[in-house]
């Protein structure tokens, strides 16, 4: 009787990846820190989560002594820099917008998504 030893050769390193990454189940790569107390995603260190109007929210982590401003969605991140501005903080890449005052912040991107009435406990730059 001869055995076939093709399945044999190629399933065991199969196997042998699918034991090492069900072990390395904990290990967290993303690079922002773990996850929020609400449970409703991850939370980047040293960001400044902003919760808005509409249940929205996004986080910001100024860069470069508050001369630049990362922007952070779930979905992607955009750096924004310091521009001039009459009342307030305004930050830009030409074609979003963050405009931070004590009262409130507001976002703008070029594809017309807006958060309005932006606020958290934690100051700006």
């Amino acid at each position: 009787m001869c055995r076939d030893r093709r399945f044999g050769s190629a399933a065991l390193p199969a196997l042998w990846l699918l034991l090492l990454l069900a072990g390395c189940s904990s290990v967290n790569l993303w690079p922002f820190g773990g996850r929020s107390d609400s449970g409703q995603g991850l939370v980047p260190d040293n960001a400044t989560e902003f919760q808005c109007a509409g249940g929205k929210h996004f986080y910001i982590r100024y860069l470069d002594n508050g001369s630049a401003a990362w922007v952070i969605f779930p979905e992607r991140e955009f750096r924004l820099d310091k521009v001039g501005s009459g009342a307030g903080t305004r930050y830009s890449n030409g074609i979003d917008t963050l405009d931070v005052t004590e009262k409130a912040t507001t976002l703008t991107d070029g594809s017309g998504v807006s958060f309005t009435g932006c606020k958290t406990g934690a100051k700006g730059p």
